[in-house]
């Protein structure tokens, strides 16, 4: 038997879970000001949101989900070429997010940095690695390497940074735009915004956006002003290859520099603007950028999303 994995769905499947975790948890600032003893009504608090938002994101896979697909003996599937690796920007960033919340919840609850990598790194992993088992067991999906070596990525990044530099110089970050490409295949790619959003791979920028001051060491540039740079991808009509109508389109990547706002560092005492800034912290400010691309060279967007 031959098993396809219908590409569309599992980027809602994954793009899901990350708007699950970029929901506001009680993590606050990178601003370093950690407690010296255990909070451990905290600690208890930050285990329970999360335990509840997996156990409902993962019985949603299950039940709803799942519920009309066959399971099947334990089975791969490579989709590493698909959608110009931009999935597995996605997988990376949710992972990063993930671990990002695990491992600043539990510094803020006055968790010692060690216990808190060990425990809260690698969250982002552990929680995506049972949705690509699950994978591995239906009919129409597949346990993907690929999607796992992007996962370990993102963990690793904080995890990485945090040895080496005790904070958080490099993020991962996401932007969205509706592409031309959902216009012209609409029933594939989404019919309106919020289809697109899940559906468009052409419509998502994935940046690693960076803290100047930490790159240059200038006083005078405000800490939370970050450089930024992104990669997109561009005429993609299906996952692998463009087919029919579509055929003579020519897939290509487009990579970009920007300039980028680090939420996290940007002070505030009100807790529900706190609250509201480092749920953005996965977003791309709209801001003038650089372009290029192979088929096009150098070119220049005014205002990039």
């Amino acid at each position: 038997m031959l098993y396809y994995a219908p590409a569309a769905g599992l980027k809602m499947k994954k793009l899901i879970f990350l708007l699950i975790f970029t929901f506001p948890i009680l993590v606050h600032s990178q601003i370093r000001q950690f407690p010296d003893t255990v909070n451990w009504k905290k600690v208890n608090s930050l285990i329970a949101v999360e335990s509840a938002f997996y156990i409902g994101g993962l019985s949603y896979l299950q039940y709803i989900w799942y519920a009309d697909k066959e399971r099947v003996p334990f089975h791969y599937y490579n989709d590493n070429k698909g959608w110009l690796q931009m999935d597995k920007y996605g997988h990376a960033l949710t992972a990063y997010k993930e671990s990002f919340t695990g491992y600043y919840g539990l510094r803020r609850a006055g968790v010692k940095k060690k216990n808190a990598l060990i425990y809260g790194g690698p969250l982002g992993f552990f929680l995506q690695a049972p949705i690509e088992v699950f994978d591995g067991l239906y009919e129409g999906w597949g346990f993907s390497w690929g999607d796992i070596w992007a996962n370990t990525a993102g963990s690793v990044l904080l995890v990485g940074q945090e040895l080496a530099y005790d904070d958080q110089i490099v993020k991962l970050k996401m932007s969205y735009q509706r592409s031309k490409m959902a216009n012209m295949k609409p029933w594939y790619l989404g019919e309106n915004q919020l289809q697109s959003f899940f559906y468009d791979y052409n419509g998502h920028t994935y940046w690693l956006s960076a803290n100047l001051n930490r790159i240059i060491r200038n006083k005078k540039i405000p800490d939370w002003v970050n450089v930024a740079v992104g990669c997109s991808g561009e005429n993609m009509f299906s996952d692998f290859e463009n087919i029919g109508d579509f055929a003579s389109y020519q897939r290509y990547r487009q990579y970009y520099f920007s300039l980028d706002v680090d939420w996290t560092r940007i002070r505030t005492k009100y807790k529900l603007i706190r609250m509201t800034l480092d749920a953005l912290m996965v977003l791309k400010i709209p801001f003038p950028a650089l372009e290029y691309s192979v088929p096009h060279g150098f070119g220049f967007k005014p205002l990039y999303f």
